[in-house]
């Protein structure tokens, strides 16, 4: 087993000895075609665990498989081929001139050939929907371009596994609207998976799975719905639920009978029409 899948084996993680834990004792698996999100409050240690994935950082104790490889100084290029990341500024990503060099860069240091880097340009951008600013500056481009571009040069290395490491923190409700539809469409025309690390809770009940995180543990997971339905743990550890969430408990809390969770407008309108029917 573990091609095509993420697994941390009992992972401790600390930045120095004399500092604390930031994980402790971590072990879940994140298989072939699936969306997790993680989620917890700052300091719970889900930025810390992006890093670890792609190699940026190693663990004290436990491991980490990567389609059965274990992440470590030795096999980081073939884990980094696997595993894509996007951070939350794009701007620090940028080391090209133009886009085409950007996306072109990772390509470059895996040592690819040209004509295929060339493809896989045209491939990616256009992914993205970003194939006419090949030439652009890229500090010339909005928040949410700048984004894409970052997702185009993941993707032309062709990982199994992208993470987006707070990735639409810094746009606006539109912008973070578009580079999730455009992840999701890649992700299912690609077959890959999914790692979202964020705060966006719009974005989590999008995901086929949710791990939270809490003082370095895993606190729970499971799907969008089972998860939100505990709001009261959730919000002891610090954490929000969707307004639709919210909603549907003063509705509750009124006697309106509703059968499931609802984790957007939609299914909160079918639930009504539902107990309205009944009525």
């Amino acid at each position: 087993m573990g091609e095509r899948q993420v697994e941390f084996r009992n992972v401790s993680f600390r930045y120095q000895e004399d500092m604390p834990w930031v994980l402790r004792d971590v072990s879940f698996t994140i298989g072939p075609d699936e969306w997790v999100a993680v989620i917890g409050h700052n300091g719970s240690g889900k930025s810390t665990i992006a890093k670890l994935m792609n190699g940026l950082l190693f663990p004290q104790e436990g491991e980490i498989l990567v389609d059965g490889m274990p992440v470590n100084e030795e096999t980081i290029w073939d884990v980094r081929k696997q595993v894509g990341m996007v951070f939350q500024n794009p701007d620090n990503q940028f080391v090209g001139t133009t886009v085409k060099d950007d996306v072109a860069f990772g390509m470059e240091n895996h040592g690819m050939p040209r004509e295929l880097m060339l493809e896989r340009i045209k491939e990616s951008l256009s992914a993205v929907g970003m194939s006419d600013y090949e030439q652009q500056e890229p500090h010339r481009l909005s928040g949410g371009q700048k984004q894409r571009v970052a997702i185009a040069s993941v993707l032309a290395v062709s990982p199994k596994f992208i993470i987006l490491d707070e990735a639409t923190a810094m746009l606006d409700p539109k912008g973070r609207k578009e580079i999730m539809n455009t992840v999701h469409r890649v992700q299912e025309e690609r077959d890959l998976s999914l790692i979202t690390i964020t705060h966006d809770l719009h974005e989590v009940t999008q995901s086929s799975r949710v791990i939270v995180m809490n003082k370095g543990e895993v606190w729970m997971q499971g799907s969008p719905r089972d998860v939100f339905s505990k709001k009261e743990h959730l919000q002891e550890i610090g954490l929000d639920t969707p307004f639709v969430s919210k909603l549907a408990d003063h509705l509750k809390a009124e006697g309106v009978p509703l059968t499931r969770e609802p984790l957007n407008h939609q299914e909160l309108l079918e639930e009504l029409w539902t107990s309205r029917s009944i009525m």
